[in-house]
């Protein structure tokens, strides 16, 4: 492949890592924003409880689907320039839904919150061009300790719209996201970039790959079970043990930090013993806690190990996704990323809704966590089939 490098020494690559995860976490607290403060949002608005609903899912959905562009962009004109220029925009609508007097104006400006989810497509595209092949597990891994940026909102964002309000709280948020742009801006380098660029339509042709959707399929499962976990997991410990909002949201915020710290994990075993070992395992170990969790909706102890342990393999099997997305599609990964990253954030919030349902139809969630270990048995199938029966050609696991 020819690049154009733009490298000086050889601190860029650490340094471009840290302040890329630092701004990732920045993003990540933006695009959670809305979620831990909609009780308060919803007391001062006087929203309904459907109306609250639909406000914390636009950013998400919005964040979600807007990885494919941008990743596609990110990979045409480099990850230093994109990252900013998502930054100074993020500043508008985080001021805006400060002085916001209306649900339709929060809507409004919550819709463009949700750009901050495109950050995970341009950090891992933007990190992976600095790193060999062979570290891109373990790296990229670190990149998604980004991740963590949801736990800090949940962590953060009530204590501080309880002392200081609402809109001082997303102001302050905005003021942070300006020193953010600068910070990344004045010490990271531009990425080595392709100098033959591709048109958008064509960096899509990503799209008729079978190993692109079978990545999706994959990171639907461990990231997806990381999002929906981490936002309904609050009100299944409060539907089930009578938990306080707090104590709830508190565990929560413990699988959310279980699973970011695994996630490097799993990009270094994949590193070591080849990605498609390291999901098998994963999927596996998810398959085994979901039928824990089925049987075990009433043992506050057993349902926490089953949590937790879910929590560690979602991480590990995030890790392993993106490894293979470096090694399978190095020409295109943010094209690639954008797609699999897309699937995985929808994949996040259709179990929630699928667990309410449930839960109104039968009465209790066991089938909502069966039919998780029915979805990731069947992902257990297509990696077998798609990846470990290719080992034997370990170096060059997809002619494309």
């Amino acid at each position: 492949m020819n690049v154009k490098k733009d490298l000086s020494d050889h601190e860029t690559p650490r340094t471009t890592l840290i302040v890329t995860v630092f701004a990732m976490i920045v993003t990540f607290v933006l695009w959670a924003s809305l979620a831990p403060m909609a009780y308060e949002i919803g007391r001062v608005y006087r929203l309904s409880v459907t109306e609250k609903s639909i406000l914390v899912a636009i950013p998400v959905l919005l964040g979600s689907l807007m990885r494919i562009p941008v990743g596609v962009i990110t990979d045409l004109y480099g990850g230093r320039k994109v990252f900013t220029l998502l930054l100074l925009f993020l500043i508008i609508p985080t001021v805006g839904i400060g002085l916001a007097q209306s649900f339709t104006m929060l809507l409004f400006w919550a819709f463009l919150i949700g750009m901050a989810g495109t950050s995970f497509a341009i950090a891992i595209t933007y990190v992976s061009k600095f790193y060999s092949q062979e570290k891109q597990g373990l790296i990229l891994g670190i990149v998604g300790i980004g991740n963590a940026g949801t736990a800090v909102s949940n962590f953060t964002l009530p204590t501080v719209a309880n002392h200081f309000g609402i809109s001082i709280t997303f102001w302050l948020m905005s003021t942070v996201t300006g020193i953010t742009a600068i910070l990344f801006w004045t010490n990271t380098k531009e990425m080595p970039l392709l100098q033959q660029k591709k048109f958008i339509l064509q960096s899509f042709s990503v799209m008729k790959y079978k190993d692109t959707w079978a990545l999706s399929n994959f990171y639907f499962v461990t990231f997806g079970s990381f999002v929906a976990f981490g936002v309904y997991l609050p009100s299944l410990l409060q539907d089930l043990f009578h938990l306080s909002t707090v104590d709830a949201g508190l565990r929560a915020a413990g699988f959310i930090i279980l699973a970011t710290a695994a996630r490097p994990l799993g990009g270094y075993f994949s590193d070591r013993y080849h990605a498609g070992k390291v999901l098998h395992i994963a999927f596996l170990m998810i398959i085994f806690s979901s039928i824990l969790l089925t049987f075990c909706t009433k043992n506050f102890i057993l349902f926490s190990i089953g949590s937790l342990t879910i929590a560690l393999f979602v991480g590990i099997g995030n890790g392993a996704v993106f490894k293979l997305v470096a090694q399978l599609f190095p020409n295109d990964t943010g094209a690639v990323t954008g797609i699999v990253g897309a699937v995985g954030g929808i994949g996040g919030f259709f179990p929630p809704i699928l667990m309410g349902m449930i839960k109104e139809m039968t009465g209790n969630y066991s089938l909502g966590f069966l039919l998780l270990a029915i979805y990731t048995l069947v992902n257990v199938a297509i990696n077998h089939r798609q990846y470990l029966m290719k080992l034997s050609n370990q170096n060059n696991i997809l002619d494309y």
